[in-house]
């Protein structure tokens, strides 16, 4: 029995040098039978644990296990994964400026140029790359697993590195897009048009936004270990809603008001006041307090149930 797991998993021979997961049988639950279904064999019994959804449990130490591995990483190791996060992160802005410079100004075009946010985040969640936001989840269910003054400084280290990575290879990309002729002077007025919804509402409502940013990006990580063959809906999915509700996402809007502060647009006062700070609360607050802080509960909860059962 894995002690951070709270569960024991019951083993039964299949074969000769082989194991397979018992499945309980509805009796064996604490359930009375039913004399409308058929009572199965222990293989469909197999076959059918093996299609049900994953419990939480599974879920939360899927999410946890990539949080431990995420705080064993080097430094350095984060800091080049970050850069390269925020660097593909640019290519939200980019695919949103182009899809919106190629549409006719019409009140459903932004029903379709906000797909154009999903790109950054595509790439950078299946290229396995370091963004701030999904940490707001993975390395806090360590934290709250073990409570403790290293796994602190742990966390602390991660989000410093990573967030400080972010920023950088958004500025980066902000400053090439800015100050070359990469794109004509068409896509380039679509990037400010663009831009400028990062910085709508005053300091408490660009909280408010960034929370349900944070919520929904630590969301769409909760949901991947159990995607399996969806991983790419899910992540299109909730992204595309980020967008369209105008909600503020530190690193992805950090490229777009970066790219007017570059172009003299705004200055770095009105980043860091009136964008960064309030949206990096809010991100912080919808991922660590509504999703991580919410299922690690569920999870405990399940396990003090369990070990009542056991008991009685």
């Amino acid at each position: 029995m894995d002690n951070n797991r709270g569960t024991t998993t019951r083993q039964e021979t299949d074969a000769p040098g082989t194991t397979a997961p018992k499945a309980a049988s509805p009796v064996e639950q604490g359930m009375p039978p039913s004399s409308l279904i058929p009572e199965l064999n222990r293989r469909d019994r197999q076959e059918a644990a093996r299609r049900a959804s994953l419990s939480v449990v599974v879920v939360h130490e899927a999410v946890r296990e990539e949080g431990n591995r995420e705080l064993q990483r080097p430094p350095m190791a984060l800091a080049i994964s970050g850069l390269a996060a925020g660097l593909s992160m640019g290519f939200s802005m980019v695919a949103e400026g182009l899809i919106h410079a190629y549409l006719p100004a019409a009140a459903w075009r932004p029903l379709l140029e906000n797909f154009g946010y999903s790109l950054g985040f595509l790439i950078v969640v299946l290229g396995r790359q370091q963004l701030f936001t999904e940490n707001t989840l993975t390395v806090i269910l360590p934290l709250l697993a073990h409570p403790n003054r290293a796994t602190l400084w742990k966390v602390l280290r991660l989000w410093i590195i990573v967030l400080l990575a972010n920023l950088v290879g958004a500025l980066i990309f902000a400053s090439i897009v800015a100050h070359t002729s990469l794109f004509p002077t068409p896509i380039r007025q679509a990037f400010t048009e663009i831009a400028q919804l990062s910085l709508r509402g005053g300091f408490g409502l660009t909280i408010l936004r960034g929370i349900f940013a944070g919520w929904l990006i630590a969301l769409m990580v909760w949901l991947l270990p159990a995607s399996e063959g969806t991983r790419l809906h899910i992540i299109v999915i909730l992204t595309y809603i980020v967008s369209l509700g105008g909600f503020s996402h530190i690193i992805a809007g950090s490229v777009d008001v970066l790219y007017l502060v570059n172009t003299g647009v705004i200055s770095w006062l009105t980043f860091l006041i009136g964008f960064m700070l309030p949206t990096l609360i809010g991100n912080i607050i919808g991922g660590v307090s509504l999703v991580a802080a919410i299922n690690f509960a569920q999870v405990a909860a399940e396990r003090a149930s369990t070990e009542k059962i056991i008991i009685f």
